[in-house]
């Protein structure tokens, strides 16, 4: 079955990198920068989380758009408090530059380079991580996100573009992700292979049948690709 795989498509958090610490950090320096330049904007971490899920919400069709959620939930809440809206996308700014400060697992740009010499890579994602900042983007042929596509994983449009990106059928590609459902279970619904990255040592869920494959790190995956 993995034998007629001809590109490997990455979900990236949590799967390259582990991505809870480096939002923690994302918080933390957006909280600082808003302190010191709209100090009137007390608001908490939860009441602004809960700001951008009613604006998902009101606009559902916008609910795929990680970024867009936060620069208009900032702005609203800038006005709210008698700020320019403009100072929404310079906290972004501090924001996305934080969250793209990520360390990338010891196993992945080797293995990424191996499997280079004989499968097209690609990513697909749900987050805004941004692979040029990051430094990963050469390794990619294709680079895709919910924003860019206009909808999210488990979507089947997601992984219909990826293949239309690739130039290549849904079944000859394999789908690398950390979530049973986002990842696994989407993508073999669409028609693809499915690798299943088990960084942490997890049970699989029982009501869900496994992935085609079961990995720890990038390294066993390169194996299992014989490459």
């Amino acid at each position: 079955m993995l034998s007629d795989v001809r590109a490997i498509a990455f979900d990236l958090d949590n799967t390259l990198w582990d991505v809870e610490p480096v939002l923690e950090r994302a918080e933390q320096r957006l909280a600082g920068w808003l302190q010191q330049h709209c100090p009137r904007m007390r608001l908490s971490r939860a009441e602004m989380r809960a700001a951008r899920e009613q604006l998902a919400l009101r606009e559902p069709h916008r609910a795929h758009d990680v970024s867009y959620l936060r620069v208009a939930a900032l702005a609203a809440h800038a006005r709210e408090h008698g700020y320019e809206e403009r100072l929404a996308a310079q906290a972004f700014e501090v924001f996305l530059a934080a969250r793209n400060e990520v360390e990338i697992f010891a196993d992945v740009a080797p293995s990424l380079a191996r499997l280079r010499r004989r499968y097209a890579l690609a990513s697909l994602s749900n987050g805004n991580a941004d692979l040029e900042r990051i430094g990963l983007a050469h390794a990619f042929t294709v680079t895709l996100n919910a924003r860019t596509i206009g909808a999210a994983k488990p979507e089947r449009r997601c992984f219909e573009r990826l293949a239309h990106e690739l130039l290549l059928p849904l079944p000859s590609i394999a789908y690398v992700g950390d979530d049973p459902r986002l990842d696994v279970e989407a993508a073999r619904a669409a028609g693809m292979r499915t690798v299943w990255m088990n960084r942490r040592g997890l049970a699989w869920p029982v009501e869900l049948a496994p992935a085609d494959l079961t990995v720890g790190d990038c390294a066993q995956l390169a194996a299992a690709f014989q490459v």
